[in-house]
């Protein structure tokens, strides 16, 4: 099968992430993925968030790694640019944010085996395709003038802004919770940075950036990251909305779920 690079190999897996990613998108519909507030949705074996969130998030570097290192272009400047992007994001997502979580003291484990085994497939899935993307350049895309092509610029300039917003949401959660008393409440309302618009602007920040990375990489393998992340957060960021209006007789009225004055 090559219909879009040429590589038979590589072509075959972006078919593959396309089709999981529609299989997401309608998944979506009907559950949530049981994680965090949603973790006893479902049965089986589950694990410390912690250590959940850090194996699912492991593969995108670490496969990453090794197909970009693979490809002849691994030290030209582009590749090297598009990869510390990358290695920026999941440094946060795959390092920092799993071992900065805050847990209460005595609370179950609650991130399902199932959802790790998933999503570990799907980083290993989006390290490769953006690895061996990056340092072959299929596309030809890479030369030195893509770091002043538009769509690279216009792209990063979304990409950032959309990385400082789940930053800084993430911070404000983790930061809620007293810290002389860890177990007085368990969830707590958010308020400033982007929870003065929704509920969930660490889900927004995400889409965001990867709407960006899509665009400054111009390429399928970051459609397919922007479609699996939107097939899993839109629909989880309407059921936090509901979640929060029903446990808190004061949460604010004027908060939308996921985007600003819309949805």
């Amino acid at each position: 099968m090559t219909w879009y690079t040429g590589n038979a190999g590589y072509d075959t897996v972006l078919t593959i992430g396309l089709g999981i990613a529609a299989l997401v998108i309608i998944g979506g519909l009907f559950m949530q993925s049981p994680y965090g507030r949603f973790g006893d949705a479902a049965g089986g074996i589950k694990l410390n968030p912690k250590l959940g969130w850090w194996l699912m998030e492991i593969p995108a570097t670490v496969v990453f790694l090794v197909f970009f290192l693979s490809g002849p272009q691994r030290f030209e400047v582009v590749p090297l640019v598009l990869a510390a992007i990358w290695l920026m994001h999941y440094g946060n997502r795959g390092w920092f944010f799993p071992l900065s979580i805050r847990q209460v003291p005595g609370k179950q484990a609650s991130f399902g085996v199932m959802v790790l085994g998933f999503g570990m497939v799907i980083t290993a899935m989006h390290g490769y395709l953006n690895g061996a993307f990056f340092s072959h350049d299929y596309k030809h895309l890479y030369g030195t003038g893509w770091l002043t092509d538009p769509r690279f610029l216009i792209g990063l300039a979304i990409y950032l802004g959309g990385f400082a917003l789940l930053i800084s949401s993430e911070s404000i959660v983790r930061n809620l919770r007293d810290k002389n008393n860890p177990g007085a409440a368990e969830y707590r309302i958010p308020y400033g940075g982007g929870f003065r618009f929704v509920t969930s602007p660490a889900y927004l920040g995400e889409l965001i950036a990867w709407t960006g990375f899509a665009l400054l990489t111009w390429s399928l393998a970051g459609v397919v990251i922007l479609l699996i992340t939107a097939g899993n957060l839109v629909p989880r960021a309407l059921a936090t909305h509901r979640w929060y209006r029903e446990k808190f007789d004061d949460y604010p009225a004027d908060r939308r779920a996921l985007i600003p004055g819309l949805l």
